[in-house]
């Protein structure tokens, strides 16, 4: 594992503003399948989990704007659109503390 990657994987999953954020999502995606899977009629439950990605999902999801996707396509979708903004929230904690500096940021 390079140092770059290293750093892209602590500023998207190590970093306790992005795990903060990776577990809310994780819960309202874990929710959203049992109430799926056990209620007779669940209804728009995959919407809180949409909600927890809005502003990248809500472009991703303007692509599908003549029809609904498969189920796959649309958790694919969610989960990249997630970790994409796991790591630029990650990025933001790591600048507003000084330690993202543009010299270390190329290394």
């Amino acid at each position: 594992m390079t140092a770059r990657t290293r750093r892209l994987a602590r500023l998207t999953f190590a970093n306790p503003a992005s795990a903060i954020y990776l577990g809310l999502v994780g819960v309202a995606i874990a929710v959203a399948t049992a109430v799926t899977l056990f209620a007779e009629d669940p209804g728009f439950v995959w919407v809180l989990p949409a909600l927890c990605a809005f502003p990248l999902f809500m472009l991703v999801a303007l692509i599908h704007a003549d029809g609904q996707p498969a189920a796959w396509v649309f958790i694919t979708e969610l989960v990249v659109c997630v970790l994409v903004q796991s790591l630029a929230l990650g990025t933001i904690v790591e600048a507003s503390r000084g330690r993202l500096s543009p010299r270390r940021a190329g290394r």
